[in-house]
């Protein structure tokens, strides 16, 4: 009659044991000095041997010519213990026999001395599924066992054992078998069987297995019964999961970022009978295994889940990053517990796809994230790009500048806007950026503004104030400048052109938009981050010894208002002023900037960017 492969290649030595060379090492020297002890605890998940091991004990313990601790298999107690002819090694299930009556006929039983062999042994398997009356029955017997009585206890669930029978058990814990080792053993047993096991096809049943060699074994039996050769193929088809390969397909066409595909791809799965509960369950369990392979490429193999080969998880993970993955794994996890509660699993099935395709659509961190992470790849490309001629290079567009241009626009003439004179002692207006040899100096009282024509007739002039088409040749200047024109920490002319605005009296005294701006700027190294972003949102302006700050709304209003800020605003207002002024909150757009202040704008964000590129 024909023999399972895994009762048939069941290991009978504590030497045929794989994978659990820390448990059989130490049993088989506590065997060979004669210290064994009279309760074992065995645990660990299926198929690691906790059973095996305790046969061979069991027969160990009882073998007439033990051979270094493991059983001689020839003698009669090792033949009746292996063929379950001695009554005195009884192996019982706790999970129908669990009670407290079966218990209690076990221990009145026991008491008994073995009538064949040395010792009499129980092997209770599952024991967790005892009952707690059935525990306290154990109880006792464990504690003060007779001399000829061993118990050994084996479980999947320590957790569920009570302490109490924890600490009168030695307890050895089973690891999971290595894939490799699986492999090893399944390459052997197959070559013993005369089984056409290719190597790729032992590689993915070791995967398979979980862990467990009995689960390969079973496996490996059940390919074998279909015939022919059993490679990873082969595998696929028999155990039912050639579906993995449209799983496949499904993620690489959601890393492609191919909607399209993917949408038609699971219109065709649930066409021919799969649940989108099912495809979203293996897209998360394959994208478990690309994360893996990322984070543990060496370590990692043993957490796989099998189903996929090597070559599969090689083409995919390839230029995908861990964060891509990562969100992948997390909305994959989200959407199947949320299918549970949907109305529409398809459709909900369908939207999981499109934001696993384009993460911007998400509407959460993950969106800003995805634009930031595109916004920094065209960054690193821009250098390949420009080297390659796909963009303008600097140098090619510098000549042009020589040639006079045109304004950009002409709009009707507009009066002049008087600023308030400069003091004689103050530096002069463009002092970060000195005039080229032929250019004369600008006009210390005013700058021209973009609607009037230069008074310097320099045909350059204009386009330094458009900042159409920003060009490297201003900085060459900054950087061919002697050491006292570059003053990294001077700021803006804007400001310092606010700064040296003088006032008459503080009841009196009169502040713009640009006077706000540097005040804003000083104020910003005297508080917190938390209220430098609230502040870059308000406008201020100075009217009779009263600093009002305009707040776009209630919210930046509410958190600006308080003793912190108004100190540092009054202590900032009052140097900049002259003398004491007084600060108020409102709600509103602020006063409406003037031409001039926006040519003040244009000026101090074209000095930030050439002050930033020269250091």
């Amino acid at each position: 009659m024909y023999q399972a492969l895994y009762r048939k290649w069941r290991p009978k030595t504590f030497s045929d044991v794989i994978g659990q060379s820390h448990i059989t090492e130490t049993l088989k020297r506590q065997v060979a000095e004669g210290r064994t002890s009279h309760a074992y605890l065995f645990t660990g998940t299926r198929g690691t041997g906790k059973t095996t091991c305790a046969k061979i004990l069991a027969k160990a313990v009882n073998c007439e010519h033990p051979v270094d601790g493991d059983p001689c298999n020839v003698c009669p107690s090792c033949l009746g213990i292996e063929n379950g002819t001695f009554l005195d090694v009884l192996e019982l299930d706790a999970a129908s026999n669990n009670g407290v009556d079966q218990v209690r006929a076990l221990r009145d039983e026991a008491i008994y001395s073995p009538a064949n062999v040395k010792k009499r042994v129980y092997i209770v398997d599952e024991v967790h599924m005892l009952s707690v009356p059935a525990f306290n029955a154990l109880l006792k017997i464990l504690e003060e066992p007779p001399e000829h009585l061993m118990f050994i206890l084996a479980t999947t669930e320590l957790h569920k054992v009570p302490a109490t029978i924890l600490s009168r058990c030695q307890r050895y814990s089973f690891k999971r078998i290595t894939p490799r080792d699986v492999e090893k053993r399944l390459t052997f047993v197959a070559g013993q069987e005369g089984i056409d096991l290719k190597p790729d096809g032992a590689e993915l049943l070791s995967r398979l297995a979980d862990g467990a060699l009995r689960d390969g074994l079973s496996l490996l039996d059940q390919c074998a019964a279909a015939g022919g050769v059993i490679d990873s193929a082969a595998v696929l088809e028999v155990l039912g999961l050639a579906g993995n390969l449209q799983t496949a397909q499904l993620m690489d066409c959601i890393l492609q970022r191919d909607a399209k595909a993917a949408l038609l791809l699971l219109n065709q799965l649930y066409a021919g009978g799969k649940d989108v509960g099912a495809v979203l369950n293996e897209l998360s369990t394959l994208t478990r295994d690309l994360l893996l392979r990322r984070t543990a490429p060496e370590g990692g193999a043993a957490l796989l889940s099998g189903g996929f080969d090597a070559a599969t998880l090689d083409r995919l993970e390839r230029d995908v990053p861990g964060s891509r993955l990562l969100y992948l794994a997390t909305t994959l996890q989200r959407s199947t517990a949320d299918l549970y509660y949907s109305s529409n699993r398809r459709t909900d099935a369908e939207l999981c796809l499109l934001r696993l395709c384009d993460e911007t659509l998400s509407g959460d961190l993950s969106a800003l994230t995805a634009r930031i992470q595109r916004a920094e790849d065209t960054l690193a490309r821009l250098p390949a790009l420009m080297s390659s001629g796909a963009l303008p290079q600097q140098e090619e567009s510098a000549p042009a500048r020589s040639a006079p241009k045109a304004p950009v626009r002409e709009p009707a003439q507009k009066p002049a806007v008087k600023t308030s004179p400069a003091p004689a002692d103050a530096p002069p207006w463009d002092e970060e950026k000195p005039p080229l040899p032929e250019e004369p100096p600008f006009d210390e009282e005013r700058p021209p503004l973009p609607e009037e024509p230069p008074e310097t007739g320099d045909p350059s002039f204009p386009e330094r104030f458009t900042a159409v088409e920003p060009h490297s040749e201003p900085l060459a200047v900054h950087a061919s400048a002697p050491p006292a024109a570059q003053e990294p920490t001077a700021p803006p002319p804007a400001i310092r052109a606010a700064e040296s605005a003088p006032a008459e009296s503080v009841s009196g005294a009169t502040g713009g938009a640009a006077w706000w701006r540097a005040l804003a700027e000083e104020c910003k190294g005297r508080l917190p981050p938390m209220y430098r972003a609230f502040l870059d949102k308000c406008k201020g302006e100075l009217k009779d010894g009263t600093v009002t700050v305009y707040a776009p709304d209630e919210i930046v209003k509410g958190r600006l208002d308080n003793d912190r800020v108004l100190s540092a605003l009054q202590e900032l207002g009052a140097l900049k002023a002259g003398g004491p002024v007084t600060v108020r909150f409102s709600v509103g757009s602020g006063p409406v900037s003037s031409p001039e202040d926006k040519l003040l704008d244009l000026i101090q964000m074209g000095s930030q960017l050439d002050h930033f590129t020269v250091q």
